[in-house]
């Protein structure tokens, strides 16, 4: 009997679109003699549906029409299984639109890879592709992730997180605390995003404060580091889980500018080389150009990064070189990196089905796993409760 997968993307998140492109991308490339897929979109606000257009690219092009043709549903567990229920079920018709026995979250960005899906999806004992919610939500802020790797010794860029409440009340004492701490170029970032949204490099203090508001837009924090002047960018690959994991090649992005942009990343490429093969191909150096002992140790520093975090499934970990001083850093982790990274593993001869597959295997290994963790226990506690108790008679130790 065949696996029945529900794959879940879009989301309320700027990177909603290319969530889309990572998901349909990926169901195009499962082994249909295994699974049974079944495509569930997440609107910009939130809401699910099903049918026979939302596993199609081109129906993309008009969201409204696929939406009112298209079933909206909802999660519901009923009869030992995951159901997907008919929000608006007409007469006659049967509440029950399908059902799911694991779910294959690809979606990127805030609220949605952050662990808010994974959360959610956790609330239905369902089992789940890739992170759990506490490294999905670690990996997802810049800032926290960045001081869980400093304390367990792998290198990162010294950086500042600040808040809106902090440059609001007083915005000319947070450029001075960052001019005092750092010196031009810096680089600004939200602390919750990827795909290069929201980011910025500051020569000087009005680029600062532009840059600053700029990334306000799209977090309500954001993170302030040293900008590497002479830098190159390499991306690993890891796939495995706390047990057993394994780094991919090394690829280096191509600039078109001093960061590597959205546009780098997903358009510039057309339509040969672009989103549909590998989100863009044409703007990476594979295997990238560094020497082995560099190869080496990004690698192995992916893998403690993987470890240290808690990861499951595949994720990508962007690094930074500063090449006058040849220091290697961890930049970000990426725990639902954009084409699941299928390129860097295709340069190692797992094809992008074996990928899939090994990442469903992975979740069901977890699943499998969790039910023998207690998560409760017997207790009276409620047997000497009552209605006076909880009015401030009782004390609840």
């Amino acid at each position: 009997m065949k696996i029945k997968i529900g794959v879940f993307f879009g989301g309320k998140s700027v990177e909603h679109e290319v969530s889309i492109i990572t998901a349909i991308q990926a169901i195009e490339n499962m082994d249909k003699n295994k699974y049974d897929i079944v495509p569930i979109y997440i609107t910009k606000d939130n809401k699910m549906y099903c049918g026979e257009l939302v596993g199609d690219i081109s129906n993309y092009k008009d969201i409204d029409n696929l939406i009112k043709n298209s079933t909206q549903i909802i999660l519901a567990p009923r009869d030992n299984k995951v159901q997907l229920l008919r929000c608006d079920k007409k007469i006659f018709q049967n509440d029950v639109y399908d059902y799911i026995d694991i779910a294959f979250p690809i979606v990127h960005g805030t609220n949605v890879e952050d662990g808010t899906l994974q959360g959610f999806l956790k609330m239905f004992n369902l089992p789940y592709v890739g992170c759990d919610v506490i490294s999905s939500s670690v990996g997802m802020d810049k800032y926290v992730c960045k001081c869980v790797l400093r304390d367990n010794n792998i290198p990162t860029l010294e950086c500042k997180s600040i808040s809106t409440k902090d440059y609001n009340e007083n915005p000319e004492s947070v450029i001075k605390m960052l001019e005092d701490k750092f010196s031009y170029p810096v680089i600004v970032k939200p602390i919750n995003l990827g795909s290069s949204v929201g980011i910025k490099i500051a020569k000087n203090q009005a680029e600062l404060q532009e840059a600053i508001e700029n990334a306000f837009t799209y977090s309500r924090k954001i993170l302030v580091e040293k900008a590497i002047k002479n830098l190159k960018e390499i991306n690993c690959s890891v796939v495995g889980d706390y047990e057993s994991a394994k780094a991919s090649e090394c690829e280096e992005p191509v600039k078109t500018d001093e960061i590597l942009s959205y546009k780098d990343k997903y358009i510039s490429g057309g339509k040969k080389t672009g989103a549909m093969k590998s989100m863009n191909a044409s703007v990476l150096k594979l295997p990238a150009d560094i020497e082995k002992s560099e190869k080496e140790k990004i690698q192995s520093l992916a893998l403690k990064t993987f470890d240290v975090l808690g990861c499951s499934g595949v994720i990508r970990i962007d690094f930074m070189i500063d090449k006058d001083t040849n220091e290697i850093y961890v930049n970000e982790v990426n725990t639902i990196p954009g084409s699941l990274s299928f390129h860097l593993w295709k340069a190692t001869d797992l094809s992008y089905t074996k990928l899939l597959d090994e990442l469903i295997d992975l979740a069901l290994k977890r699943n499998r796993e969790e039910k023998n963790i207690t998560y409760s226990f017997d207790s009276n506690i409620l047997s000497g409760v009552s209605m006076n108790s909880l009015k401030g008679g009782a004390k609840l130790k």
